[in-house]
């Protein structure tokens, strides 16, 4: 019995030394080689825009900006988000990007703890760069890497000039802003302001509210009841420019205010080319959405480390109705 178990000990060994020999030998025959390292250096980089207003012309033509330059540079680019400012459904958004570990993501800013939470935590841990477009987030609470987009503070200042060479250096005028203040609105805001402070003749008013249609309407209507000789309108959140406008054409005629916005919100363009905009700050969406990809795969390329923390910022301009005529 012990011979029979040894025998079978002794072609179990020899057997295993057989395969050993027979793998060492490709193991090092001249003819073996490593895996190419060009495969992978071929490998596109997967990008996501992601922004919580799909339904405006504004963010179609970032993305249009984005989608062209991600095809210049070889990169795969998608194009998420929401309808309507649907911050849950954009807060997922950005959350399964995170957890499909795309290796670049550019956002919409957005100045809230759950938004900052998931770029300065989340996506950190991860390692994804985060590039805010259009709204910046102050990087010291989102980790974003950089920024690209208008010049809000400097786009304020542009309106509030535009509107003293209009209405000159006296008058009343209404500022409609949102409760949910974010910070590209609290720039535009500043900017404003601290132009119109050096002229005191210019008597100001300003109010926030949500931004629902119903609730704009109602706090543009108690404005107009307190200030019942207004000269001058501002919707520092362009997305209430329609239901101020309605509220103020049902009361009187549209013609004798002067009344202002910006080019991001779901009407504006409609609203400026009807005449009821006596001015618009226009921005520049298809480059803001072209430089944040190239500058994302700068970043992701080692090209250019670390971006500018300040931000790229892309052009503005007023843009006034009787121009347009």
């Amino acid at each position: 019995m012990r011979k029979i178990v040894l025998a079978v000990l002794g072609i179990i060994c020899l057997t295993l030394c057989y395969f050993t020999f027979l793998s060492a030998d490709k193991a090092f025959r001249s003819d073996w080689q490593l895996p190419q390292t060009a495969a992978s250096g071929q490998t596109q980089h997967r990008l996501v825009l992601i922004t919580q207003e799909l339904d405006t012309s504004f963010w179609d033509r970032v993305g249009q900006g984005a989608l062209e330059q991600a095809r210049k540079d070889g990169a795969s680019l998608e194009v998420w988000g929401s309808y309507g400012r649907n911050q849950e459904e954009f807060l997922k958004k950005i959350e399964i990007a995170i957890d499909s570990k795309v290796d670049g993501i550019i956002v919409q800013g957005l100045d809230s703890e759950a938004f900052k939470s998931l770029t300065k935590i989340k996506a950190a841990f991860y390692g994804i760069p985060i590039v805010t477009v259009a709204n910046d987030v102050p990087m010291a609470e989102s980790l974003r890497r950089t920024y690209v987009g208008s010049d809000q503070y400097a786009a304020g200042q542009m309106i509030a000039k535009q509107l003293i060479a209009d209405m000159g250096q006296a008058g009343n005028v209404i500022l409609l802003g949102d409760t949910y203040q974010e910070y590209y609105q609290k720039q535009r805001l500043a900017g404003i302001q601290d132009v119109l402070q050096d002229y005191p003749d210019i008597r100001t008013a300003y109010e926030e509210t949500e931004a629902t249609r119903e609730q704009v309407i109602a706090t543009t209507k108690d404005l107009m009841n307190r200030v019942p000789d207004a000269d001058a309108f501002i919707a520092v959140n362009a997305n209430m420019a329609e239901a101020m406008l309605h509220e103020i054409g049902r009361r009187s005629r549209i013609e004798p205010y002067h009344v202002y916005s910006f080019d991001d919100g779901r009407d504006s363009e409609t609203l400026f080319a009807q005449g009821k905009l006596d001015g618009m700050i226009e921005q520049s969406p298809e480059q803001m959405g072209a430089l944040s990809v190239n500058l994302m795969m700068q970043w992701l390329r080692g090209e250019t480390v670390p971006l500018e923390m300040d931000g790229y910022l892309t052009e503005i301009r007023m843009a006034k109705a009787m121009d347009a005529r």
